[in-house]
């Protein structure tokens, strides 16, 4: 009885060390993808971040030409600008 009870002890603990080792391969695994799943996913972010920076870019762009694409009227907006902050600049100088 005790050498049953103890081949049952005994068989029951391979049996935790095998599912323990296959657990650990599991998490190893499981700790493998969730850092490519991290990589690509800043990989991505920094895409959003770059294409969200040509958004603003085109936008403003558009805000200097005009809906039309008018040359002359973006550049009558850059010269009344620069008039605008050469005044700011003589201010600050007095």
């Amino acid at each position: 009885m005790a050498q049953d009870l103890a081949a049952r002890l005994k068989s029951k603990v391979e049996e935790l060390i095998a599912r323990c080792e296959t657990l650990d391969r599991e998490n190893d695994s499981l700790k493998a993808s969730l850092a490519r799943y991290e990589a690509d996913n800043n990989k991505k972010d920094n895409r959003i971040k770059d294409l969200e920076k040509q958004i603003d870019n085109l936008r403003l762009k558009e805000a200097f030409l005009g809906s039309s694409g008018d040359r002359m009227q973006a550049r009558r907006k850059v010269a009344r600008l620069i008039k605008e902050i050469d005044a700011c600049v003589s201010l600050l100088g007095e």
